[in-house]
């Protein structure tokens, strides 16, 4: 085993990073997979403080996802369904469309904490069926909000150009 690989990780003792982007977007996540030496799972610890979300409402084309609720309690929108959840429940998120869209928010009085776990793709694909935003992302080091992939782009289909727009006639 590396130096850097872990045969286990205490999830008390992880130090968190924060996010925050708006009013709505705030979270405390620790990598959980990364320092247990996974490479084909993905495992982040995170805390959602009340009436904030982690990220956008989204669905992955290649990476299926798992939460676990730790402690809290909050809504999970599903397609067209939102779900009250808490403590001991376990979340899906299969790869799709908007059917399997998501979001988990904090509705609660207390922090929300889960472990989100997900398969790994060297490239994946993330729709936003409520802004029609859709993010493509390659390279190991992506993150959920794609700030680290070797490659990354985020726009909308009506801003999308010819297949041969700049390439010369030869």
């Amino acid at each position: 085993m590396g130096d850097d690989v872990k045969a286990f990780v205490r999830l008390a003792d992880l130090e968190t990073t924060p996010f925050s982007h708006g009013k709505s977007y705030e979270s405390y996540d620790a990598p959980v997979a990364k320092a247990l030496g996974l490479t084909k799972l993905g495992a982040a610890y995170t805390v959602v403080p009340p009436g904030k979300t982690a990220c956008p409402y989204h669905v992955h084309h290649a990476e299926d996802e798992m939460f676990i609720v730790l402690s809290g309690s909050g809504e999970y929108r599903f397609g067209d369904t939102v779900h009250q959840v808490q403590a001991g429940d376990v979340l899906g998120a299969p790869v799709g469309g908007a059917e399997f869209a998501h979001q988990l928010w904090n509705r609660g009085n207390e922090p929300l904490i889960y472990l989100a776990i997900s398969s790994k793709a060297d490239v994946d694909v993330c729709e936003y069926p409520d802004t029609g935003k859709f993010a493509v992302m390659s390279g190991s080091g992506k993150t959920r909000r794609h700030g680290q992939s070797a490659f990354a782009f985020v726009g909308r289909a009506e801003q999308g150009l010819d297949y041969f727009d700049g390439d010369a006639d030869v």
